[in-house]
């Protein structure tokens, strides 16, 4: 009798112990849809005396996110589709699609793909993954901060700069800069 009084006891206990404890659950993760009307790659190329400014539109991709966190996600970029946004506009749209910078008539597309996402803050994170242009692969690492990622989208947005001669773009040594600055805004949707 004694032994089954305090089964009942060490029982209730429990039970009363485990209402306190929060219970755990998983999260599965959530492939959000690329948005290719809104997202697109941003760039400004510089040379002697002048820049120029223009965009990349995003074809497609998609983006993974666990709990409001970006893990991973890959994107084909649009390399024929690229627009330049100053005075310079379809004539250097035009050498751009040519041979000496991006070849668009054997290579259309880019992709980039996430390899690790590590935040270092409630919404920023650094990103390493890989950029292949024109048949060339190169690693990238860029921080990458996430505006929104929830049931209405996902906003993600990074600021880098990248050595375009890396990815085979050699066009105009001393007179172009080899640096291009990149703003990327990814917008997807469930």
């Amino acid at each position: 009798m004694k032994s089954s009084i305090f089964a009942i006891a060490a029982l209730v206990m429990t039970i009363g112990l485990s209402s306190f404890v929060g219970v755990k659950t998983k999260k599965d993760v959530v492939n959000y849809t690329v948005n290719a009307e809104k997202s697109r790659i941003d760039w400004i190329g510089a040379k002697k005396g002048d820049f120029h400014t223009g965009f990349f539109p995003i074809k497609s991709g998609s983006v993974a996110v666990d709990g409001g966190k970006l893990k991973g996600g890959k994107f084909v970029i649009d390399l024929a589709g690229v627009k330049v946004t100053d005075a310079a506009g379809d004539r250097l749209t035009g050498h751009l699609k040519s041979a000496d910078f991006f070849d668009v008539a054997k290579n259309a597309e880019a992709s980039f793909e996430i390899a690790t996402v590590n935040y270092t803050s409630e919404s920023a994170a650094d990103v390493t993954g890989t950029l292949t242009i024109k048949g060339t692969a190169v690693p990238v690492k860029f921080v990458v901060n996430v505006r929104g990622a929830d049931d209405k989208g996902f906003f993600g947005q990074a600021f880098l700069t990248i050595d375009r001669t890396l990815l085979g773009v050699n066009y105009g040594p001393g007179q172009v800069s080899k640096d291009v600055q990149l703003a990327i805004h990814i917008f997807g949707t469930k």
